[in-house]
């Protein structure tokens, strides 16, 4: 008996007990309180805070950062962004909110080179849609097109799924791959490319699917 009493109370004291939230996660949390109520110079507080605790805290920096956007301190918000992702480079969060800032900075080129980058690893219609819009805005047809070919081929994609898009959305998207192409003419390398090899036929022929 004395044997299963002792049993019972090892296991008792061995089971894992819930683990209190950590000091860094409360003041994210107490910051992202604080910006919700519109006490921004709280929230940065409590942002920074964090960030002086864990230097690779990715919710507080982009926390902080994505606060010093929508204040209008741009430059602040870029830095902060930059910072973020020297010390976690794969905070991807932070390389779409610097991607943004620098757009709204004029750097145009860097901003599209971020998002470019953010989207090497991931298809996120939105942010796809964003660019080719991005590359519009500055006349790069060509990219554009590309682009909107690769949101129509992930739209196409997810079209059998229950939250997939909608036929207004793909023939939107048909209707932009068209004119686009119209526009480029013989400079578009798939439609109309350079050589006549098999591969190049293929991209043709999957490029025209979407006229």
């Amino acid at each position: 008996m004395k044997g299963g009493a002792f049993l019972l109370g090892f296991v008792f004291l061995a089971s894992p007990r819930p683990l209190a939230a950590s000091p860094i996660t409360e003041l994210v949390r107490e910051a992202q309180e604080l910006e919700a109520a519109r006490e921004d110079d709280r929230a940065v507080s409590r942002y920074t805070e964090a960030i002086q605790l864990d230097p690779t805290c990715g919710p507080a920096y982009v926390g902080l950062a994505d606060l010093r956007a929508r204040r209008g301190d741009t430059r602040e918000a870029e830095r902060v962004y930059s910072v973020a992702l020297e010390h976690v480079p794969g905070l991807r969060a932070a390389l779409v909110g610097r991607a943004r800032v620098r757009r709204a900075l004029g750097e145009t080129r860097e901003g599209d080179s971020d998002l470019e980058q953010y989207l090497k690893d991931e298809s996120d219609l939105n942010e796809i849609r964003e660019l080719a819009a991005w590359y519009g805005e500055e006349g790069r047809t060509a990219a554009q097109l590309a682009a909107w070919r690769r949101l129509y081929v992930s739209l196409a994609g997810s079209s059998g799924v229950e939250s997939g898009p909608s036929p207004a959305v793909l023939d939107e998207a048909r209707a932009t791959i068209k004119a686009l192409q119209i526009l480029l003419g013989p400079a578009d390398p798939v439609v109309s490319p350079p050589g006549d090899d098999a591969v190049r036929r293929g991209m043709a022929r999957i490029a025209r699917r979407g006229e």
